[in-house]
């Protein structure tokens, strides 16, 4: 049989309240140093943690990459490491579609994408399941690239 503790607030060894879990509710967890709340995990999983500075708060869900990539595009596209990308489409020379493994929750997510080649290029919202990215030389004329880098910010589905 597993062993079981039930508690509401794990304190330090010296038995103050100044650091510790606060399991006292069901509704969040909190982790607090020197009885001043640095992390907050609700019951859903947001997570908020103190920020630089130590009196502003960041959501740990809106602060983080939803995906990343790099990928070659000489020839046959060829993903060489990604995070949350499913597939690169050559649409044409210069031109890519890229999707999601996991889909945005909105089109209203910010891309930053950049290449090896002229870091002329951009990226535009396709939708919830990915975008299109293109790159072109100094003459606006596209090209296939050896290195593209790619990253989203923004909400998941």
């Amino acid at each position: 049989m597993a062993s079981e503790i039930k508690v509401d607030t794990i304190v330090n060894a010296g038995g103050d309240n100044d650091t510790g879990i606060d399991l006292a509710t069901n509704d969040q967890i909190l982790l607090k140093v020197a009885n001043a709340t640095k992390l907050t995990m609700n019951s859903t999983g947001q997570t908020t943690i103190v920020g630089e500075g130590g009196t502003n708060t960041t959501s740990v869900q809106q602060g983080l990459t939803k995906a990343w990539i790099e990928f070659d595009n000489t020839g046959t596209v060829a993903i060489n490491d990604s995070f949350n990308y499913s597939g690169v489409t050559d649409d044409g020379t210069g031109q890519m579609a890229v999707a999601f493994t996991t889909n945005m929750g909105n089109a209203n997510y910010s891309i930053q994408t950049h290449d090896t080649m002229y870091g002329l290029g951009w990226s535009d919202t396709d939708g919830t399941s990915g975008y299109d990215t293109r790159r072109t030389n100094q003459s606006w004329a596209y090209l296939d690239v050896a290195e593209v880098w790619s990253n989203v910010h923004g909400d998941l589905a």
